[in-house]
């Protein structure tokens, strides 16, 4: 039993890396994410986004790449956050209404999952593992 419950509290301790890995992991995926839009748009408009809107797709691009990247390394991680957070909305109540739950795809349940971590992001912050925990311990 002591097997178990030895590395298990050993790991509590140490949340904050979770954190950092999950807030990590979204940003690169994001920032991939953003270069495959850019580099075919027309993968946006397969979602049904009417062609009228397809110059967003720059910004749908852009703002995933450059909010990846903050997020990835922990550098104005609330604002890397906010730059994505109006492109999901907008992802789940526009582009998504159609859907249903538990379809295949690009589903809702993705891209509501994601808008919630980066509202938990935008209001907690990188946490430990970030650049700008880095800068700040530097300057003490």
């Amino acid at each position: 039993m002591n097997i178990f419950i030895s590395p298990s509290s050993a790991l509590d301790a140490k949340t904050q890396i979770a954190y950092g890995l999950i807030r990590i992991f979204l940003g690169i995926v994001l920032a991939i994410r953003g270069w495959l839009i850019l580099s075919r748009p027309e993968s946006i408009l397969a979602l049904g986004v009417d062609r009228e809107l397809f110059v967003w797709v720059s910004f749908i691009g852009t703002s995933h790449i450059i909010g990846g990247v903050l997020l990835a390394i922990g550098f104005l991680t609330r604002l890397g956050a906010l730059i994505q957070i109006p492109v999901l909305f907008s992802a789940i109540f526009f582009v998504h209404a159609h859907t249903k739950l538990m379809m295949g795809g690009q589903s809702i349940e993705l891209a509501s999952l994601v808008l919630f971590l980066l509202c938990v992001f935008f209001t907690f912050g990188a946490g430990s593992i970030s650049v700008t925990e880095i800068i700040k311990n530097k300057k003490m």
